[in-house]
């Protein structure tokens, strides 16, 4: 696939996209730099996407709100772009998505040449080579999904779980 201008190639002039799916995690930095070297050899956009939910908690605190718990995931997104050296609206767009994480990747990747995600989360167990976020995407991704592993050559100081 590539860009093509004037309709011609079969009138398309959708332009190649690679969506990474990032929450601020070693792997999800990780995922991301691979994903923004991958769109530079192939002529590819980055969709960085991050999800979030409301939690409980925000419904039973008085002292936070939706507003603060978006806020909050912004500046992880954010950060996240930092860590990974890339700059957002140059190298990588960003999207925040108000969902569960798997449901909202599939979508995003609907039109998307590739997903990447990264193989963990926080909750990594012990023996578990992919994470429930990857198992879905895998299952129910429209396009070829790549998972990709933190390793210390992937993320300096990252530690291994």
């Amino acid at each position: 696939m590539r860009d093509v201008e004037d309709g011609q190639d079969g009138g398309s002039s959708a332009r190649r996209r690679i969506v990474v799916g990032i929450d601020g995690t070693d792997a999800s930095v990780a995922a991301l730099r691979w994903a923004v070297r991958q769109a530079r050899m192939t002529g590819a956009r980055v969709q960085a996407l991050m999800a979030w939910e409301v939690h409980v908690t925000v419904m039973l605190s008085p002292s936070s709100t939706e507003e603060d718990s978006e806020r909050d995931v912004l500046r992880l997104l954010e950060a996240t772009v930092t860590r990974a050296g890339v700059r957002a609206g140059e190298d990588v767009d960003t999207t925040l998505v108000q969902w569960r994480a798997g449901p909202a990747l599939v979508r995003a990747a609907q039109e998307a040449e590739l997903l990447v995600v990264g193989s963990h989360r926080y909750g990594a167990i012990s023996g578990m080579h992919i994470g429930s976020v990857a198992d879905f995407c895998v299952n129910h991704a429209p396009c070829p999904v790549l998972v990709h592993r933190v390793t210390a050559e992937s993320v300096p100081g990252a530690v291994r779980i």
